[in-house]
């Protein structure tokens, strides 16, 4: 237990140093952020309750917050995506499923993982833009933005999960 909370606290402490050092100052074309603290959140095994997946995902985001300096965005959005993604990993893996599966390449396959993992990243960067811009005045710019960013963002967390070393439950 006190190992898994060390691990994912330096998870979390990693993303966000990435984040502020390094994604925050990438901007593809103009449009395309990205946004791999999201990460954190899908790394949650399938018997993490809610409330906890609630604080890591608001710590995370207000970390983030305090050094990209957005009052309240990033902890919104990850707070929101915290909120769905217990009962979305229920809903994807087999019935069958051992109780604290975690979800990676090897338990849900890359495919699955990849679908979980494209829902997870589209909520939270949907969320994340909407905060941030707080109107639709530049609905396609606001359009581009998202998508580029999410896939951005789910393309890093396919390669972040790629090279993570992770043992394979049964």
């Amino acid at each position: 237990m006190l190992i898994t909370l060390i691990q994912r606290l330096i998870w979390m402490l990693v993303l966000v140093a990435a984040q502020m050092l390094v994604f925050n100052h990438v901007h593809l074309f103009g449009y395309a952020t990205p946004l791999p603290f999201v990460y954190l959140l899908l790394m949650f095994p399938l018997n993490t309750e809610v409330w906890m997946s609630l604080l890591w995902g608001f710590v995370c985001g207000l970390l983030t917050d305090i050094g990209a300096l957005t009052p309240g965005v990033g902890a919104a959005a990850l707070t929101l995506t915290a909120f769905i993604q217990p009962p979305l990993l229920k809903r994807i893996v087999p019935d069958d499923a051992v109780e604290d599966l975690t979800p990676n390449y090897s338990t849900l396959g890359f495919f699955t993982y990849a679908r979980y993992a494209a829902i997870i990243t589209g909520l939270f960067v949907v969320v994340y833009y909407l905060v941030l811009a707080f109107s639709f005045h530049n609905i396609v710019d606001w359009a581009i933005s998202c998508a580029s960013s999410w896939l951005l963002t789910w393309l890093l967390c396919l390669v972040f999960e790629g090279f993570r070393k992770t043992k394979k439950k049964i």
